[in-house]
């Protein structure tokens, strides 16, 4: 049986069907996470914004006209409950106790010849990431959420502006004001950046 388009999906779910919607949510949650994490820059509170988020998607589904595809009204519903949850929390700092979680592995030995990045380029490529994820983190929401978008999610300019209920140009120029402000973060880490 084919799958059901996200369409058929949302009627159904407008007509009080769960699993229709639980179907929703293994189509999307990965994808809702990982925007909510780059915006948040952490665990826990991006756990907290998709959780959030998919309440708010169905108890708004029936305003949901179908003019953007579903992926599209989401990533829009996990910007404004990430921004909402924001405004809620300041004044309050947490910290994660589970937030950088390493585990110990085996050593094995290899049989075949390892062309993957060695050891130090890992912990280079980890630090760089690192560096970087904490640079959005201080950018306004604002400019993080065009960041993310953009070079994260991987969304066009008419997107973000569809999304975002902005003209394009409004889009493009602000980017570009999110870039120079990372880049002005950035600014003493560059030589990890190959600057």
């Amino acid at each position: 049986m084919a799958p059901l388009e996200d369409r058929q999906l949302i009627e159904r779910c407008r007509t009080g069907d769960r699993e229709a919607f639980d179907e929703l949510v293994r189509r999307y949650e990965k994808q809702a996470y990982n925007l909510a994490y780059r915006l948040s820059g952490n665990y826990d509170d991006a756990s907290d914004v998709v959780v959030e988020a998919f309440v708010r998607v169905f108890q708004g589904l029936h305003t949901f006209r179908g003019e953007a595809n579903f992926g599209t009204w989401l990533h829009r519903v996990v910007v404004n409950t990430f921004l909402d949850m924001r405004k809620r929390s300041k004044g309050r700092h947490h910290v994660s106790l589970e937030e950088q979680l390493e585990l110990d592995g085996d050593t094995l030995s290899r049989q075949i010849e390892d062309t993957s990045p060695g050891p130090e380029e890992l912990v280079e490529q980890e630090e760089r990431e690192e560096v970087l994820q904490k640079a959005i983190a201080q950018l306004p929401p604002e400019r993080r959420i065009l960041i993310v978008l953009y070079h994260f999610e991987n969304l066009s300019y008419e997107e973000i502006a569809q999304m975002l209920n902005l003209p394009v140009g409004t889009v493009k120029s602000r980017l570009n004001r999110a870039r120079l402000a990372l880049r002005e973060i950035l600014q003493p880490s560059r030589e990890l950046f190959g600057g």
